[in-house]
């Protein structure tokens, strides 16, 4: 039957139609909104589960960082009793025997810092190079500026046999990070003079390149160990998870504190600090190539 020939719909018919229409397409809306909050409630549901999990991981982190750190422990290979790493020519960095520290040895900090610091082993044996103790702290943005302004210098002088230079890095400045950043990296510097000690000058530069600010985090150990590899030093992955060498930090920043040392950077030449008294006016190459000549 063509349309023409077709029986014209009554207008109750044509009113069924419309509301049928219009319920399939409600139905149709429904379920459309039913499907769409299904996903929202998955989305939501993805998105806590996800947070959570972060949440979860930054705690357990901090708990991990900040967790007590045992008083007693062993230095590293290359690393000496006071927390000391020494750079003689090149690559090369002085040799240690083993040994163990222990915080309950050391005496009790002053009650107010000494005119002049007494460190021990700063000053050079008899017939040896001057000898440069650096006490740093990885965070403290003083030390970096020290190492940018005088880094060069006491690596040509090392070069060329007048001076060795010992690094002995502190966690002086833990509550200037939220995950006592400078004790991590003091330690994971350790763990790399143990495992690749012909690396250990690059590691250290990269710990100034790379400083983070104060008041943050501080860069993750993940970061310190990829650090390390990105250097060429051999991993030190197990060394910074098991913290090897925080005990070692702990100790030797302790010891700074009983002899009188009460900020970054502290630096003795041959024992003689230099910035106190009549050092104070004194640029510090000018300093290093009296005691140079002093021993001549």
């Amino acid at each position: 039957m063509s349309p023409a020939n077709e029986a014209r719909k009554s207008k109750a018919e044509r009113t069924a139609e419309a509301r049928e229409k219009a319920r399939q397409i409600r139905e149709a809306q429904l379920k459309k909104d039913k499907r769409n909050k299904l996903l929202i409630g998955w989305g939501i549901v993805v998105a806590v589960v996800a947070i959570l999990a972060v949440v979860a991981l930054v705690v357990t982190s901090n708990i991990r960082n900040n967790a007590p750190v045992a008083d007693q422990g062993p230095t590293p290979a290359n690393g000496n009793v006071h927390g000391g790493v020494t750079l003689l020519k090149g690559t090369e960095v002085a040799k240690t025997e083993p040994a163990t520290v222990n915080v309950a040895d050391l005496p009790e900090a002053p009650a107010s810092p000494p005119a002049t610091i007494k460190a021990p082993d700063a000053e050079a044996e008899a017939g040896k190079p001057v000898k440069v103790v650096l006490y740093i702290d990885f965070i403290c943005p003083v030390c970096k500026n020290f190492e940018t302004q005088y880094g060069e210098t006491l690596t040509t002088l090392r070069n060329e046999g007048k001076i060795s230079v010992e690094y002995r890095a502190l966690g002086f400045l833990d509550s200037r990070s939220t995950t006592n950043y400078s004790s991590r990296a003091a330690a994971a510097s350790a763990c790399v003079v143990n495992e690749s000690p012909e690396k250990y000058a690059d590691f250290v530069n990269a710990l100034f390149e790379k400083q983070p600010a104060e008041g943050g985090a501080g860069l993750s150990d993940n970061d310190l160990k990829k650090m390390a590899t990105e250097v060429g030093a051999k991993s030190i992955d197990t060394c910074v998870e098991e913290k090897t060498y925080r005990p070692w930090v702990k100790y030797t920043t302790q010891e700074a504190a009983a002899i009188g040392v009460a900020g970054t950077p502290t630096v003795l030449v041959d024992g003689k600090q230099w910035g106190k008294g009549d050092s104070a006016q004194t640029e510090f190459p000018a300093f290093v190539e009296a005691a140079i000549k002093a021993k001549a």
